[in-house]
């Protein structure tokens, strides 16, 4: 086999290996235009919808919020005196931003060890098992996307406890999430009729 054979047969298996599309998609502000240029997360939030009962809708507003639809996305690195790195704020990781120990939670009831957090179809289901369980102890609504919101980002126990209360700007953030998810709604129900 030729050297320049050889190569190109590397480069492809390279390139086969790589990592995903984690970039967003080009309008986060248009639920349409995500699901035509991502027919993928299209199709993995309408099987969460179908496993789990939470809206589509819902999981596009919230995976906006979390991750801005980046699947490799991650917390920001925290620095001492403003040079040293002190490693991330939290573990939170890809399109749902899960932590370590939730996620390892979800792999073992439902995931399994394959699942990955960068993956759309994962993440997504995650966020299903993730909202019914907040709905079976928290009596939360699965379409209510800013008390399922409210319940992600603080864990069903500080949402149980109200910690949310003292926090204006989550509150604020959550108001975003379901103005964001209404808006979703209202486009989905109209670009399915085209």
């Amino acid at each position: 086999m030729s050297r320049s054979l050889r190569a190109m047969i590397l480069l492809l298996l390279v390139a086969a290996c790589g990592g995903g599309n984690y970039s967003a998609p080009r309008n986060l502000d248009d639920a349409c235009s995500i699901a035509r240029e991502r027919p993928k997360y299209f199709r993995a939030m309408q099987r969460t919808e179908r496993k789990w009962g939470v809206p589509v809708h819902v999981q596009m507003a919230i995976i906006y919020q979390e991750s801005k639809f980046i699947g490799n996305n991650r917390t920001p690195i925290r620095y001492v005196l403003g040079v040293i790195p002190m490693g991330r704020q939290s573990s939170a990781y890809g399109y749902a931003q899960a932590l370590d120990g939730t996620w390892e939670e979800y792999q073992r009831a439902e995931g399994g060890r394959r699942a990955r957090r960068d993956d759309i179809r994962d993440a997504t289901d995650f966020m299903g098992w993730y909202m019914v369980r907040s709905s079976e102890e928290l009596g939360i609504p699965l379409d209510d996307a800013r008390s399922q919101y409210l319940a992600y980002h603080e864990g069903r126990g500080g949402y149980a406890r109200g910690t949310y209360r003292r926090k204006p700007w989550l509150l604020r953030i959550a108001s975003q999430v379901d103005d964001r998810a209404e808006t979703y709604r209202q486009q989905l129900a109209g670009c399915r009729r085209r």
